[in-house]
């Protein structure tokens, strides 16, 4: 990352280059994850560790109909819940996540979501990142959640030269205004799934090509 006035002013303009213009490519970017509050959107993020948002949303119209509620799903036997998330993978682990998640929420918040990070973060279960996706998607609030590909995203264009989440989170907060937070994290991992994949990102069709500094581009 550059340092002093002169380049840290330069890297905020091409941060904010970049942004604007994935901008015009997803104006409506959010989570793919289908929720109807806060609470669902929390277990739906839980589950889609590891599995794809797709295959979230065919378990959690039927987990939700079945437990609708934090009160419902606190009581549910594990057992019982691991056959229904089964298909997301491990599902023994996300079962016990999302029971003891939902009883927490019940014994410490009366059944509502907390709206803060050092919160969320104290639920079984819940990291930075899940935590962070619920604050930005379900309450509008000002968080940036690091996957992989915003991970990979932000070290390719010179946004960051880390690989922890945690240092690479805190890089796009020095160069983003918090009121851009919220809406980073999907930009940026729609533009990873579609362009600036891992293994063969499409250069030649980038509209970031004239942007990115990142030596492997391809021709």
């Amino acid at each position: 990352m550059a340092s002093g006035p002169a380049a840290a002013a330069a890297s905020r303009r091409h941060a904010r280059v970049l942004l604007d213009r994935l901008k015009r490519r997803y104006p409506q970017a959010g989570t793919a994850l289908r929720f109807a509050d806060p609470w669902q959107l929390l277990v739906a993020t839980v589950l889609s560790a590891q599995t794809t948002d797709a295959n979230v949303n065919r378990v959690t119209p039927l987990l939700f109909a079945r437990w609708p509620s934090p009160q419902d799903l606190a009581a549910a036997s594990p057992e019982e819940v691991e056959a229904v998330v089964y298909s997301t993978g491990y599902y023994r682990q996300k079962a016990r996540a999302v029971v003891s998640l939902s009883t927490d929420l019940v014994e410490r918040f009366g059944g509502e979501v907390p709206a803060d990070l050092a919160s969320l973060t104290g639920l079984p279960g819940v990291g930075r990142k899940t935590a962070s996706v619920v604050l930005a998607e379900a309450f509008g609030l000002p968080a940036i959640a690091v996957d992989t590909h915003v991970g990979r995203v932000a070290r390719r264009l010179g946004l960051s030269d880390a690989t922890d989440p945690g240092r690479v989170e805190a890089d796009l907060r020095t160069l983003y205004p918090a009121r851009e937070w919220a809406g980073i994290s999907m930009r940026f991992i729609l533009f990873g799934r579609e362009v600036c994949a891992a293994r063969r990102p499409r250069c030649p069709s980038c509209p970031l090509a004239d942007r990115c500094p990142h030596p492997g581009k391809t021709a």
